[in-house]
């Protein structure tokens, strides 16, 4: 039975009082994945994965977790450890006193306890550290101790409710590689919950993106990048250029738009639009070829003139805002580095283009619908 998935949720949902936070969800986890749910605040993520954990009880449907139905059962006898964001690590015990403290409740005896600590201390790259107090300790080593404490239970499965949120920005880039690392190292199952898109993407082998108490969308960080199923998702999950507008016909598999902006563009056909429906186009920054010479950019479908704006420096990250001349539409474009277009300057011109598969374009949401 190795093939089972670690965690399964079957038709979940659930309600305080009018107001459905999980909304019939259904998804599996297989085997030693890393997993990531990944919403904005009130979207219903943090009482999924208490339910998961077993300190909130759906209205229907089940989890499972190797089989083994979870309903009814309380949080301590569940194959499942929780690292919550502010960690609760004890002050006043030692380093391996926090990382033993569930084994002692256990009725561990004390020689395979200080085995067992001794071990995940290695295992998370904290050997020494076991003797010194947990206020001894940097924001990323408090992190490791905090999922040690977890995973010397032998888990099935790992929970992490948005843990990195407290740490600060250097700090949290940095633990994000090293919690990759370490859950590939050790193999077992991380089940993730984030509103930050970056931490998902690079930590993740599936993303949910999760709004209004259902899943958008589930696949890989790649997948939802480059291929959103869904409006949300595409606005969601990293930065697009978007632009409202209407369909002026259709032809050959490809779509006219003229924005509310009134910028004309091509873009693949998405979904049933028609000529005539409102629709939303969005463009990621770094698929838009710019160049300083209408010939860069004249075997693409959509091509314009404009000038430059403003330049927000960000090293590799770097973007030029680009008002195209022949509308009101403004584009953001990831800025090379290198070449001739590293001293660019605002006011100068500059020549954009993209090709239309290079667009997501779906259906605007009709008055009065969610989303």
């Amino acid at each position: 039975m190795t093939d089972l998935p670690d965690l399964e949720v079957r038709n979940v949902t659930k309600r305080f009082g009018p107001y459905t936070a999980v909304d019939r969800i259904s998804f599996s986890i297989p085997r030693g994945s890393f997993f990531s749910i990944l919403g904005p605040s009130g979207c219903g993520k943090t009482t999924l994965m208490r339910m998961i954990a077993g300190f909130t009880e759906p209205d229907e449907g089940e989890i499972v977790i190797r089989g083994k139905s979870m309903n009814g059962v309380p949080p301590n006898k569940r194959p499942a450890s929780m690292v919550f964001q502010h960690l609760a690590l004890f002050p006043m015990m030692s380093v391996a006193e926090n990382v033993g403290y569930g084994l002692r409740r256990q009725g561990i005896a004390k020689p395979q306890i200080a085995e067992r600590v001794a071990g995940i201390l290695e295992r998370v790259g904290l050997p020494d550290a076991g003797g010194k107090s947990i206020d001894q300790l940097s924001g990323g080593q408090k992190q490791r101790v905090a999922i040690a404490r977890c995973l010397v239970l032998d888990p099935d499965l790992l929970l992490l409710d948005e843990p990195l949120g407290a740490l600060d920005l250097k700090l949290r880039e940095h633990m994000k590689i090293e919690l990759k690392q370490l859950q590939a190292e050790i193999g077992t199952t991380f089940v993730y919950i984030t509103h930050d898109q970056s931490e998902a993407l690079v930590m993740s082998d599936r993303i949910a993106v999760m709004n209004q108490g259902q899943f958008e969308q589930i696949g890989a960080g790649q997948e939802l990048y480059y291929n959103p199923d869904t409006r949300f998702v595409a606005g969601f999950v990293g930065n697009s250029n978007r632009w409202p507008g209407r369909v002026e016909a259709v032809d050959n598999g490809t779509l006219r738009v003229l924005t509310d902006d009134g910028l004309n563009c091509q873009v693949s056909v998405t979904g049933q639009a028609s000529a005539g429906a409102a629709v939303e186009v969005f463009l990621r920054p770094e698929v838009v070829a710019i160049s300083r010479e209408a010939e860069g950019v004249s075997d693409m479908a959509n091509r314009l003139r404009g000038s430059v704006r403003n330049l927000l420096f960000d090293g590799a990250n770097s973007t030029a805002y680009v008002a195209d001349q022949g509308s009101k539409a403004v584009f953001a474009v990831a800025l090379p580095q290198t070449g001739r277009l590293a001293d660019l300057k605002p006011g100068q011109e500059v020549h954009l283009g993209w090709d239309a598969a290079q667009a997501n374009c779906f259906l605007a949401p009709q008055p009065g619908a969610n989303g």
